[in-house]
């Protein structure tokens, strides 16, 4: 009878290290779901970031054609402006010629 209670104190002792482990292991489970949520929360706020400056980039390029716009009208004014003079110094010269 002595084997077989000293089989059923170490069955027993093995049956505390199983539960021991598996409270261990189911608290480590617990954490490491705990970090999967902050990490999902942290993805969407990093979401709504990137939306929000991606809506920044594209107002902001917007303005910069519209400003290159209002300089590219400007230059081509003047250069209008510059052709026009041109044309009519030949024209003076071509009416003084006759």
């Amino acid at each position: 009878m002595a084997q077989s209670d000293k089989d059923l104190t170490v069955f027993q002792t093995r049956i505390r290290q199983l539960i021991l482990r598996f409270q261990e292991l189911k608290q480590e489970n617990k954490d490491l779901y705990a970090m999967i949520e902050d990490n999902e929360q942290q993805i969407e706020e990093l979401k709504a970031q990137l939306a929000e400056r991606n809506k920044e980039y594209e107002a902001m390029k917007m303005a910069k054609m519209m400003t290159i716009s209002d300089g590219d009208l400007d230059g081509a004014k003047e250069h209008v402006a510059s052709l026009i003079r041109n044309i009519n110094k030949c024209i003076d010269l071509l009416s003084g010629e006759k």
